[in-house]
């Protein structure tokens, strides 16, 4: 049942965002949808076959071992549930900006994570477009954050639900009124300032790590209100991939982390 109302939600927010992208897109892209969606879904239909048979109970599946067992801070903890869930929804999303931040600074984890930068379009697409390698350590990575706070169930479905929903709206090639998005973005990372982190210029991609709430940007001092281009002006990718072989095709997609240079 929860894998049904996961696939659900992830099925009706991709539809919602592919349908404003097609009515009202924010940018031109340089690639058609035909030359670089095969390469994108195709990198999901991968990542999600190879978590189902590596890790087929996935993160839930690690809190409900926790559980069972009695292992994590909230399970030795006599808390109301509803606040061990918020507060382990709260510090997953931390977890997960940090995670963020390390795979841009550490070069061997910057391999994997590139190839989500190399692409050369930023559309909703984008925002499911990770290296199988990179997801198989986030789900390590993940696992251990939720045994360690020994994190109910619930919370972990909330939070990869979240997550998942937070990556797609964000990476939408749309844009939100300007009224509207000067107050959301106080809240979530909106389309604007993740465009942002997916910008060529060093110092701009190292910045608005969040993937929902825009918080520990300002928190841990990573936030950047505005691009130096503009916000139509945006150059987006890696100045030193932008051969289309390697960034719009799956072969070169999954060569990403083995090519040169960094």
């Amino acid at each position: 049942m929860e894998l049904i109302a996961r696939l659900g939600i992830f099925v009706g927010v991709l539809g919602l965002m592919v349908a404003w992208e097609f009515y009202a897109p924010k940018r031109q892209s340089r690639y058609s949808r035909t030359q670089r969606w095969p390469a994108n879904l195709g990198i999901v239909a991968i990542d999600t076959i190879l978590a189902r048979l590596l890790v087929p109970a996935g993160v839930v599946g690690v809190a409900m071992y926790a559980g069972e067992q009695g292992w994590g801070l909230f399970n030795l903890l006599n808390w109301p549930a509803w606040l061990s869930v918020i507060i382990s929804v709260v510090v997953l999303d931390i977890a997960i900006y940090w995670q963020h931040r390390a795979f841009h600074y550490y070069p061997m984890l910057w391999r994997l994570h590139r190839m989500h930068h190399s692409d050369p379009d930023f559309d909703v697409t984008t925002g499911l477009r990770f290296h199988p390698l990179e997801i198989l350590l986030s789900l390590a990575i993940k696992g251990l954050a939720v045994l360690i706070l020994g994190a109910p169930v619930m919370a972990v479905i909330i939070f990869e639900v979240v997550l998942n929903a937070c990556s797609m709206f964000n990476h939408g090639n749309v844009e939100l009124p300007n009224r509207v998005e000067r107050w959301v973005r106080k809240i979530l990372i909106t389309q604007e300032l993740h465009r942002i982190h997916h910008s060529t210029l060093k110092h701009e991609t190292n910045s608005n790590y969040g993937f929902s709430v825009s918080w520990w940007d300002h928190l841990f001092l990573s936030y950047t209100d505005k691009p130096q281009a503009g916000s139509d002006n945006v150059d987006i990718g890696l100045d030193n991939l932008r051969d289309e072989s390697l960034t719009t095709k799956l072969p070169g997609l999954l060569k990403t982390p083995f090519n040169n240079p960094l």
